[in-house]
């Protein structure tokens, strides 16, 4: 998670740490925490730059890199 944030052009600037909160062996699931330094009030920023699915997204676009 570190390399994927860190290296994202979008997110890569804002990024300070990734930490793995709770994994689960029997359903393949992890609980992850994002920390992100984000610049002072900026209009729109924490909506279309920290919105939760395009962070996700960021993930998902570089596993679909990987495969």
């Amino acid at each position: 998670l570190t390399e994927v944030y860190s290296s994202s052009p979008a997110l890569g600037r804002y990024f300070k740490s990734a930490q793995v909160m709770n994994f689960s062996n029997e359903s393949a699931t992890v609980f992850y925490q994002l920390e992100f330094s984000v610049p002072p009030s900026t209009e729109g920023f924490m909506e279309n730059v920290m919105n939760p699915e395009f962070i996700r997204n960021i993930l998902r676009q570089n596993i679909y890199d990987e495969e």
